[in-house]
Formats: C-alpha cells, sequence, structure tokens
C-alpha cells in the first residue's frame, strides 16, 4: 500500500473552450469534474499502474462531499490492467473543500488556472490528522468504522499546498513520523513548508525549477537541486518542463526529457511524475529507469483531459525512447 497525503484537496474543474479572449464571454464546450489535489491527483495514477492506494488529508463542507462522491465512482484504474480503486481515508472538517478551475484554450492548447484559497483548518483538526496519519503508518484501521486495518504503508507522498491554519512546518513533523516508522517518504510542495520539510530528511522531493531557486537562490537547476540536497534531502528530482527531469541522487546524477514536445493539457503532469517515482521506488527501480517512468507519465498525462489521468498508449510508446543521460557519478 502508498499512502499520500493531501491537506488541501480540491474540486477540479476544467473547462474547455474554443478560444480565450480576456475581458470576453465564452461558450464553454466541455466541462469535466474531477476530485483533486496534488496528492489525490498521485493517488489516481498510482492506482492506474497497479499500486494499491490510500490518501488522506482533510475534506470539507459540500464542495469536499462532492469530491469524496466523485473518488467513490471513479473508475478511470479500470482502464488499465491490474489498476486499483483510490481508498478514503479522508477527514471532514468544518470549512469547505476549495475549487480550482483550469481553462482550456483549444486554438492553442494553453491552460489557464485558477485556484481558490484554502478552507481555514483549526488546532483540534489538525490534531485529528495527526492522529489518523499515525494510525496509517502502523498499519492501524484509520477510523473506527473500520472491521479490519490496512497494511502499513511501503511509502509516503506529502503533497501540495497548505490550507490556513496548518502550522507551517506540517510537512516537516510528518516527515520525521514517517522516518521514524522507517517508511520511505516524498515531499512534493514549495516556499517555507518545503524549506523545512528538507530539514526533516526525506528520501526524496520533487520540486520545480522555480521552487528550487525559491528556496536555494541558484536558478541554474542542478546547482539548485544540488542545493537542496545538502539542506536535507536524500535524493531531489527537479521538474524542468519541456525540458523533463534532473535527478540527484547518492548514487548519481540523470537527466531525462521526452524524445518529442507534446501539446495539450499540462495540469497534473506534475503530480503524474511523483507517481513514477513513487512506484518505482517501492518497486526497486534504479535512478535511470525510475526517471524515464516519471518523465513518460508526466508527457502522458499533457494529451490526457484531466489531472489524475495519462493516456497508456502514449506512456507505454514514450517509456522505450526515453534514455536517461548520466551527468555525474556518485561524489
Amino acid at each position: 500500500m502508498i499512502l499520500t497525503v493531501t491537506l488541501n484537496t480540491a474540486l477540479d474543474l476544467t473547462y474547455r473552450v474554443p478560444r480565450l479572449d480576456v475581458h470576453g464571454s465564452h461558450r464553454v464546450r466541455e466541462v469535466t469534474e474531477r476530485p483533486g489535489g496534488k496528492g489525490l491527483n498521485v493517488a489516481r495514477v498510482l492506482a492506474a499502474l497497479g499500486h494499491r492506494t490510500v490518501v488522506t488529508g482533510f475534506a470539507g463542507g459540500g464542495t469536499g462531499q462532492e469530491l469524496r462522491r466523485l473518488l467513490a465512482e471513479d473508475t478511470s484504474y479500470r482502464a488499465h490492467d491490474a489498476g486499483f480503486p483510490v481508498e478514503d481515508a479522508l477527514l471532514p472538517i468544518a470549512g469547505s473543500t476549495r475549487r480550482t478551475v483550469g481553462v482550456v484554450d483549444e486554438s492553442s492548447g494553453d491552460t489557464t488556472q485558477l485556484n481558490e484559497p484554502g478552507p481555514q483548518v483549526g488546532p483540534d483538526e489538525w490534531g485529528t490528522l495527526l492522529a489518523a496519519y499515525g494510525r496509517l503508518l502502523r498499519g492501524e484501521p484509520h477510523d473506527g468504522d473500520r472491521a479490519r486495518p490496512l497494511p502499513a504503508p511501503r511509502a509516503v507522498a506529502l503533497c501540495g499546498s497548505l490550507p490556513p491554519g496548518v502550522p507551517v512546518g506540517a510537512y516537516a513533523q510528518l516527515i520525521r513520523e514517517a522516518r521514524a516508522a522507517k517508511i520511505p517518504v516524498l515531499l512534493d510542495t514549495s516556499g517555507e513548508p518545503l524549506r523545512r520539510g528538507l530539514a526533516a530528511r526525506p528520501d526524496l522531493v520533487k520540486p520545480n525549477s522555480q521552487e528550487l531557486a525559491g528556496i536555494t537562490g541558484h536558478t541554474e537547476p542542478l546547482r539548485a537541486a544540488r542545493g537542496a540536497q545538502r539542506r536535507g534531502a536524500r535524493a531531489v528530482a527537479a521538474s524542468l518542463g519541456a525540458d523533463g527531469m534532473l535527478v540527484v541522487t547518492p548514487e548519481g546524477t540523470w537527466q531525462a526529457m521526452p524524445p518529442e514536445r507534446l501539446s495539450g493539457n499540462p495540469t497534473g503532469a506534475g503530480d503524474s511524475a511523483v507517481a513514477g517515482l513513487l512506484s518505482g521506488l517501492v518497486e526497486g527501480l534504479d535512478w535511470p529507469a525510475l526517471l524515464a517512468r516519471a518523465v513518460a507519465l508526466s508527457a502522458a498525462t499533457v494529451r490526457s483531459p484531466a489531472a489524475g489521468e495519462f493516456d497508456r498508449d502514449v506512456y507505454e510508446a514514450l517509456l522505450p525512447r526515453i534514455a536517461p543521460t548520466l551527468l555525474a557519478t556518485a561524489p
């Protein structure tokens, strides 16, 4: 089992319009709704790859109820061999879960993203999350209604922004608990939560180049990734957009990119890369194979209509064509 944590879940709405004109009125051609937030997107891709996955975090109000309904009804995993449904261990809160809106301009392929702020989380609600997280790490029932416990996770992913009220050092605390339980942990966030999370020594972090520059002061990706590694991460996987991904690890440094540029909706591409990294980690892949999977999944997500999904045919066609380049051996 793989556990993903999304403290700031969202109901993702995607609008498709023939052409996006600023200040104009638009007739939406197609609307899709998906359970969202980075960790939920990661979980849905992991499930499609055949990994049993549990999601926890917060879901509140009518939007939260709709998110959980969509998660329960999601059957996208069935399009792939050996897929699993995502198991819901989300916790209710008084505040209402946010919405995100992606507007896809079909004439250019560009996407404009609008993200609402998250709900206020109270101290008692944060304490409830910590207690539930600890039970999940130990393989105990996460609530009183479960007849039997889940297995302890083989890996944990901590993903996304922090909603108001959650301590800025929340991810650092969750990383320390996972490490105490000897469970590998991946962190995908930004800003001060990333900075503090690095000090807790996660096994892997997955920032993009802008997020790396923000915490290290370096704009050159390799230098910035090495700076993040010195700050505490065992390994750093830096998303480089159309230029693929760079990984700096104790075993060496590699870079990989898709063999061709693909147009489409990039929303969720980074989350699919996290799923590729995490699945490869629990399967024991070496870093080049793990990196190739992450890049192929990310690119295949661009060709999918919504975050948390990927085009299987594109993924399988790209994967054997991605050849990671060794930039440096281990020191």
